[in-house]
């Protein structure tokens, strides 16, 4: 099946059916290897057990700013391309991004309370991380609110293109600002800067959440597609009944 197939809602519907058990199966052995990695991985010389906070913030973080990256695709989708799907796959994706980046906003205040001493600071960084989140819930409450779907897509999908204005801020926070976050030691320039027995655990839990997030969105794309043929054929019936 080319890629382009799956364009169509009923090809991606059964490609989805297909592939969620597989894909999950993968999760679960990945999310027990990652456990397992991180369980074994050494103390940081300086924060200590602390640092092991790190195995779900890094992937909470990652996984929002790649959430709403897909969701700016998927605008483009819909307000240039008019893609059958990407109205679908940016509703799916918003609700599963914004748990990721609450994920991100949680682990962050926790891990900051024993470094910094305190919850939460109005650091570049964390700001930007929240005003992430702040838009993911102003597309959601788009999408709930507009009751038209093709209004609420172009809605969601405007909003989203100029949300997308903070991911470069976030990335590029620390190294604008004088901020107390670290800066990048993964992606970066040159060799990341975390010790082998620490990076190590971290790119497999990290893959074993992009897995998860790949399998929540095309469960949640699968059931959007249900839906609007339920509600479709429930219009149809509504309107020969009157």
């Amino acid at each position: 099946m080319a890629v382009i197939d799956l364009a169509n809602p009923s090809r991606f519907l059964g490609f989805a059916n297909r592939i969620i058990p597989w894909l999950g199966a993968l999760t679960l052995v990945v999310f027990a290897f990652a456990i397992s990695r991180a369980m074994n991985a050494p103390d940081d010389y300086q924060q200590g057990a602390t640092v092991k906070i790190m195995y779900l913030h890094v992937p909470g973080a990652w996984l929002g700013m790649l959430g709403w990256g897909l969701m700016t695709m998927a605008a483009l989708g819909t307000l240039v391309w008019r893609h059958p799907l990407a109205d679908v796959a940016a509703k799916a994706a918003a609700p599963i991004g914004a748990a990721f980046t609450f994920i991100c906003l949680v682990t962050g205040s926790l891990w900051g309370r024993p470094m910094w001493g305190t919850y939460w600071v109005w650091d570049a960084r964390l700001t930007s991380v929240l005003v992430l989140f702040l838009l993911y819930l102003g597309v959601i409450a788009l999408w709930r609110t507009v009751e038209d779907p093709s209004r609420a897509a172009r809605a969601a999908a405007i909003l989203t293109l100029v949300g997308a204005l903070d991911l470069p801020i976030i990335k590029f926070s620390v190294d604008w600002w004088n901020t107390l976050h670290q800066p990048a030691s993964v992606l970066r320039l040159g060799a990341p800067t975390i010790d082998p027995s620490i990076l190590i655990p971290l790119l497999i839990s990290a893959l074993a959440f992009t897995l998860l997030f790949a399998v929540l969105l095309l469960a949640a794309m699968r059931n959007e597609i249900l839906r609007r043929r339920v509600r479709t054929l429930r219009l149809l019936q509504a309107s020969t009944a009157s």
